[in-house]
């Protein structure tokens, strides 16, 4: 994250869902997705808590939460996102 703006709260960033289990045929219900996403709280080493925004409802991702702090992952050109992962918004 060494070129990538400082997180601090309220900034908008992008989640990705993890999406439902991958069936034995290799198809999934609900892929992975990009979600829109907010942070709402930043620890002492950049980790955040998330507030995801999903067309039905809206999670919270605390750093102290069941899962622990949500991983940075920056897109990489051509490959797939990684599940359960925060990312800057690209520009376009």
């Amino acid at each position: 994250m060494s070129n990538a703006p400082v997180p601090t709260i309220c900034r908008a960033v992008h989640y990705v869902s993890h999406g439902s289990p991958i069936r034995e045929d290799g198809t999934q219900a609900f892929p992975s997705v990009r979600r829109s996403a907010e942070i709402t709280e930043v620890d002492e080493e950049g980790r955040v808590g998330l507030l995801v925004k999903d067309p039905i409802g809206i999670h919270f991702h605390p750093l102290r939460g069941e899962n622990g702090p949500i991983p940075y992952a920056e897109p990489v050109p051509g490959e797939p996102l990684q599940g359960g992962t925060w990312h800057w918004p690209e520009h376009v």
